[in-house]
C-alpha cells in the first residue's frame, strides 16, 4: 500500500494545471516536471521504447511474453489537472482507517470533507483516504490513473509468470481543457484497442459519453438616449435574455442527470451596444443532440426576423458518444467488466456525463473504453481518493492484461 501511495503523492505534488487560453502544446510549462519523470519512471521500472515527443506525449511498451498472437492493447491517462481550482502546493494529508465521521481539511478556513454532504464517503469505511489540505485539488484526476498504470507495468514486469500480449502505455497532457487527444499518435501507439483509467469510484466501467458542441451568440445592439429611444433602441442586453429565455428551463445541468442532456449557458457579457454568451451543448443520443443544435440556430433565426440582423452564432463540434465505436468490438468492454468482477468489483456500467479522451481516440481509430482510477470530487478541495480502490485499479489492469491473453 504504501508503494502507491508515495507513487502519487510524487506525482500529485507537481503542479501540471493546463490552461485553456494557451495555444501551446502542452498549454503550460510546468507540465513538463511531471512529463519527464514520468518517462524516467517508466525506463526504470523496465518498460521498453520509451518515448516523450515534443508536446509531452508519453509512449511505452511492456512486450508480450508468450508466442501466441494476442491483441496489443493499451492503457492512457493524462497528467495534467484542472485549471477550475488551484493545483499549487498540493498537500495531500493521509486518513487511516476512517471513521466515517467529518474530515476537517483545513480547521483556519472552516473546509470540512462531510459525509452528510459527500455521501459515498461512507462506503470507504474503514479505509485508507488521502485528501487535500482544503487549498488546492488533489490531482487524482488522474495522476491516480497513472499510478496505478505505473504500478500495473511494474508488477507484470516482477511477475513474468502472468502470460499477457504486447501492452502499450500512453500519458498525455492537456486533457482537462478538450487537447488530450489533440496530437495522440495512433498509428505509432500501435495497440487494437485501449482503455482510459480515468473514472472515478471503484467500479465505473463507461463506453458512453455526450455528443459535445459549443456556441458563441454575439449581439450587437444600437444605443439611444433612453428619453428617446422608442422603436429605435436596440439593447443587446435584452436580446440576450430572450435568446436565453428561447431555450428549454429544465434543460439545464442542475436539472438533468443520467442520459438526459442539457444547455449551458457558461458565460455571458454585455451592454446595451455588444453583449455575448457562450453555451455548451451536451447529448449522449445523436439525434437530439442535432436538434438541440438546431434550436440554437433556429432561435438565432427568429430573433435576426424580428429585430434585424443583430445576431451571430457559432456553433462548433468538440467530440461525440464513443459507444458507435466501441460497440462493434464490444467484446473489449466484456473483457474489462470480467476483469473487473474476477478481483471482487462490482462493475458500475453507466454514460459518462461528459468528455473523455477515449471518445476522440475511439473516432481516430482507437476504441477506447473508460475504467476507474477511484477518486472523487474531481476538480476541487473536497477531492479524495481511498488508496485501496487505487490498489483494485492496479488489480483490474493486470486482470485485462491476463485475460486478453488467455482469450486467444
Amino acid at each position: 500500500m504504501q508503494h502507491i501511495i508515495d507513487r502519487f503523492i510524487g506525482y500529485a505534488t507537481i503542479d501540471t494545471q493546463s490552461d485553456p487560453t494557451s495555444d501551446s502544446t502542452p498549454s503550460t510549462e510546468k507540465q513538463w516536471v511531471l512529463a519527464q519523470k514520468l518517462a524516467e519512471e517508466l525506463q526504470e521500472i523496465g518498460m521498453k521504447n520509451v518515448s516523450i515527443d515534443d508536446n509531452a506525449y508519453i509512449m511505452a511498451t511492456l512486450p508480450g511474453n508468450v508466442d501466441k498472437k494476442i491483441p496489443t492493447i493499451g492503457f492512457i491517462s493524462h497528467f495534467d489537472t484542472s485549471p477550475d481550482f488551484s493545483g499549487t502546493n498540493v498537500n495531500p494529508r493521509i486518513i487511516e482507517n476512517y471513521d466515517g465521521g467529518d474530515i476537517v481539511l483545513n480547521a483556519a478556513d472552516n473546509i470540512v470533507l462531510s459525509p452528510d454532504y459527500f455521501e459515498d464517503l461512507l462506503f470507504y469505511k474503514g479505509q485508507t483516504l488521502i485528501t487535500t489540505d482544503g487549498t488546492t485539488l488533489l490531482g487524482a484526476d488522474d495522476k491516480a490513473g497513472i499510478a496505478e498504470i505505473v504500478t500495473a507495468m511494474e508488477y507484470l514486469i516482477q511477475h513474468p509468470e502472468i502470460e499477457h500480449g504486447e501492452i502499450k502505455v500512453g500519458f498525455t497532457p492537456d486533457e482537462e481543457i478538450g487537447r488530450g487527444a489533440h496530437r495522440f499518435d495512433v498509428e505509432k501507439f500501435g495497440a487494437d484497442w485501449a482503455y482510459t483509467v480515468d473514472g472515478s469510484q471503484i467500479g465505473e466501467l463507461e463506453y458512453e459519453n455526450f455528443n459535445a458542441a459549443s456556441a458563441k451568440i454575439v449581439i450587437k445592439g444600437k444605443s439611444v438616449h433612453p428619453g428617446y429611444a422608442k422603436n429605435k433602441m436596440i439593447n443587446a442586453i435584452s436580446l440576450a435574455h430572450e435568446f436565453m429565455k428561447a431555450l428549454p428551463h429544465e434543460e439545464t445541468p442542475q436539472n438533468t442527470s443520467k442520459r438526459e442532456g442539457f444547455f449551458h449557458v457558461h458565460h455571458i457579457q454585455g451592454e446595451i451596444e455588444h453583449a455575448e454568451l457562450e453555451l455548451i451543448i451536451r447529448d449522449h443520443d445523436r439525434n437530439q443532440f442535432e436538434r438541440r443544435k438546431r434550436l440554437l440556430q433556429k432561435t438565432a433565426e427568429s430573433l435576426n426576423e424580428k429585430h434585424g440582423k443583430q445576431i451571430t452564432l457559432e456553433l462548433k463540434d468538440q467530440y461525440y458518444n464513443m459507444r458507435e465505436k466501441v460497440e462493434p468490438v464490444f467484446h473489449i468492454v466484456e473483457i474489462a467488466k470480467a476483469a473487473m468482477e474476477a478481483v471482487g468489483v462490482t462493475p458500475i456500467i453507466k454514460p459518462i456525463r461528459g468528455g473523455t479522451d477515449g471518445s476522440q481516440l475511439s473516432f481516430m481509430g482507437l476504441p477506447c473504453p473508460n475504467i476507474f482510477a477511484g477518486g472523487h470530487n474531481f476538480h476541487g478541495k473536497y477531492e479524495y481518493i481511498p488508496v485501496e480502490s487505487m490498489l483494485k485499479a492496479v488489480e483490474v489492469i493486470v486482470k485485462i492484461c491476463e485475460l486478453t491473453a488467455s482469450k486467444e
